[in-house]
């Protein structure tokens, strides 16, 4: 009975019109709208290369570790800066007629940006410089300690040229064992897409509510003599479930095949890892359909029409229609992101590309396991307490 229930469940489904456009049509149409709105965005955005000015003192003279990092900053095909070295007052003339996003002047060795803006150009200036000062500090600091302790071991012949040359190998080598951990394939419109597939897996909870209507007595006909049928209702609602939960992997599948080899988009290494998050999210998806189904006492149309609007509202607070509808969720009220199951999926992943541990990944996938669980254990038990007077 329940491979005979398996099989008429999931012809059933495969058949339903409206079925199958939310599950297979709809994110597939969406995505390919999502492509052609954004994929050209971030091709037109290239980073210009910013003007700034030095003020050509002694002081900056003077200063040979900032001299060497402006010029090579400054040089090259990937060259951040435009750099002008000038007088003070050189400076100050071509700030004030917007030649230059800023100028750097030198007081009393220490650094000082000047700019007339707070926009992304003058904070991108600013920061460079605070890296260089920061890693002057620690160059100056390092050798002031390893002078005290070659004097204190008696060493009075020290090589000073050498020792700052190995300071700097030894900081140069510890900058280039941090690693990377951003992809360099994640931007914004890349989380549009995931903020879509977390949808079409919440979608799936459509596919979880029409199969079990078919096994509810008010509902369905099939319901009605499966309730007076002497067939254990654990194997119908058990097949109808694993039926829908196929019919939903499909449309994910489809989905990621179509991203992936229609529209190209580029997942990185994580491609695995990403599907099973997937998976994992669609049952968190069918769970909601079976909660909705089960205690909702309406006709069918009005469950869909709930199913699919928890479901865009979960995506909105994801992230679906911007990016940073997510952060002030997890700012400001971050336990409804917690308990979010489309925010649990792009938050997984997000952390696939942010963070070089899975650590935040397996904490999702728990998540939404949690979720699933809690969500068909109380669907469960409402069902075994169903009592009709008459059908």
């Amino acid at each position: 009975m329940f491979f005979h229930n398996f099989k008429y469940t999931l012809k059933t489904l495969l058949k339903n019109r409206m079925l199958v456009f939310w599950t297979f049509a709809f994110p597939i149409l969406l995505g390919l709208f999502f492509n052609m709105a954004f994929s050209s965005i971030e091709e037109s955005e290239t980073f210009d290369t910013l003007d700034i000015a030095v003020v050509n003192d002694d002081n900056f003279k003077n200063n040979q570790a900032f001299k060497s990092a402006l010029k090579e900053l400054s040089s090259g095909k990937n060259k951040i800066f435009n750099t002008k070295y000038v007088d003070l007052d050189k400076a100050k003339k071509l700030l004030s007629k917007d030649k230059i996003v800023g100028y750097l002047v030198f007081e009393n060795e220490n650094p000082k940006i000047v700019v007339t803006t707070n926009g992304s150009y003058e904070t991108i200036f600013k920061n460079v410089i605070d890296e260089i000062n920061q890693i002057v500090l620690i160059t100056n600091t390092t050798m002031e300690d390893k002078i005290k302790k070659e004097i204190s071991l008696g060493n009075t012949q020290i090589d000073y040229q050498e020792l700052s040359t190995k300071i700097k190998q030894e900081i140069e080598s510890a900058n280039s064992n941090i690693e990377d951990t951003t992809s360099n394939n994640l931007s914004y419109v890349l989380i549009e897409f995931y903020t879509l597939i977390a949808m079409t897996c919440l979608y799936g909870g459509v596919v979880g509510m029409e199969a079990m209507n078919q096994s509810l007595p008010n509902m369905d006909n099939k319901g009605k003599r499966i309730a007076v049928s002497p067939t254990k209702k654990i194997q119908i609602v058990l097949s109808s479930l694993l039926a829908s939960y196929i019919v939903q992997l499909l449309g994910v599948f489809l989905l990621f095949i179509f991203l992936l080899f229609v529209l190209n988009i580029d997942f990185g290494n994580h491609i695995l890892l990403c599907i099973i998050l997937s998976i994992v999210g669609s049952l968190a998806g069918l769970s909601i359909g079976l909660f909705i189904s089960t205690i909702i006492k309406s006709n069918e149309n009005t469950k869909v029409g709930i199913i699919i609007a928890i479901s865009m509202f979960c995506s909105f607070l994801s992230g679906m229609m911007g990016i940073t509808m997510k952060y002030i969720i997890d700012k400001n009220i971050p336990l409804l992101n917690m308990i979010n199951p489309g925010n649990m999926i792009t938050d997984g992943f997000y952390s696939l590309y942010y963070y070089n541990t899975y650590d935040r990944y397996i904490f999702n996938v728990s998540s939404l396991i949690i979720f699933s669980v809690v969500l068909l254990t109380i669907s469960g038990l409402i069902l075994r307490r169903q009592k009709y007077d008459s059908i």
